[in-house]
């Protein structure tokens, strides 16, 4: 049997790759083919599912803190993870953080750092941030906007909240009380008119916009493209190409709750599937109970208890998966 491992990280137990890994050494051991395909859907594992971080330059931190940011170039294109040069985790996770200053500075350094690096491709993925400034940060750092002339700018996200609504969805996440995200909103709406005085582009009107704290409109208004993150990856690693022919396509992620089929790696990955006519399950950590009949799947803190499955998730997925043939 061939078996396709599309899976994403298991947040805070293992990543994509390890995932991937675990479920490719239960095929094995069954005597059955796998291809692994460590997956994201443009956040936190963005870097390491399109070939791993082989520069690391020093950004401005999102509470301002020089901090040294990884980052990818291979040949003309760059990958760069905004979670690790201005994600929420730096700052100290809501409780640590200061969302009226948290900066995406960071970011539009290490895009600065793509193109003086000869970069005519940069993907950026949005998601994990602290920053609800608008892309502002970015902007500043970026010694010249002319510099992105015939670069193609991509952003990887997985939301289509607008620039304006950005503080009032994902603020409460970052810390913002709600006087803060009254003030956010705002400057993000003053911000909105700035860009369009700037760059001649209503960033109100564009999905995605409001990904990452806003900084989705600043990436739309230097013309940049806003992608769906899994859309993106599936394309990067020819995932349709794999699953193509393939008698089983094995899924899966830390926690299958509603979201997980909102543009998210299951969601995502099952479609496939289902339009290339092969049969989709899925291993993950913890299941909701709303959604335990979307996928055929086995959560591996139901098998082993939760406990045992953050503490070794490989060893249970690998004992796991069998149950799925």
């Amino acid at each position: 049997m061939k078996v396709v491992a599309a899976v994403d990280k298991f947040r805070g137990s293992a990543t994509a790759a390890e995932v991937a890994s675990a479920i490719g050494h239960a095929c094995w051991e069954a005597g059955h083919d796998c291809v692994e395909v460590p997956m994201a859907d443009g956040g936190e594992g963005l870097l390491d599912v399109l070939g791993g971080a082989n520069r690391t330059t020093r950004v401005t931190g999102p509470l301002g803190t020089p901090i040294d940011a990884a980052w990818r170039l291979s040949g003309r294109t760059a990958v760069i993870e905004m979670a690790l040069a201005s994600g929420l985790e730096l700052a100290g996770g809501a409780d640590g953080n200061d969302p009226m200053n948290a900066t995406t500075a960071g970011t539009g350094e290490l895009i600065d750092a793509a193109l003086t690096a000869g970069a005519k491709r940069i993907v950026v993925g949005l998601g994990g941030s602290a920053t609800t400034d608008g892309g502002l940060g970015a902007l500043q750092a970026l010694r010249s906007p002319t510099r992105l002339k015939g670069v193609e700018l991509v952003a990887a996200c997985d939301v289509t909240t607008v620039f304006t609504d950005a503080a009032r969805v994902f603020g409460p996440q970052k810390g913002a009380t709600n006087a803060q995200i009254r003030m956010l909103t705002a400057r993000l709406e003053q911000l909105a008119e700035r860009y369009r005085s700037e760059f001649e582009i209503d960033v109100t009107d564009v999905e995605g916009s409001g990904a990452a704290g806003g900084i989705g409109g600043l990436i739309a208004a230097l013309g940049g493209t806003l992608m769906p993150g899994f859309e993106l990856v599936a394309d990067e690693l020819d995932l349709w190409d794999h699953v193509e022919g393939a008698d089983l396509v094995i899924t899966g992620e830390g926690r299958l709750d509603a979201q997980s089929f909102d543009g998210k790696v299951v969601g995502g990955v099952a479609e496939i599937a289902g339009e290339c006519g092969v049969d989709v399950a899925a291993v993950v950590g913890v299941a909701d109970s709303d959604v335990r009949d979307r996928i055929r799947h086995v959560a591996i803190a139901d098998q082993f208890g939760l406990d045992r499955a953050m503490r070794e998730p490989q060893w249970c997925i690998e004992r796991a998966v069998p149950l799925l043939w």
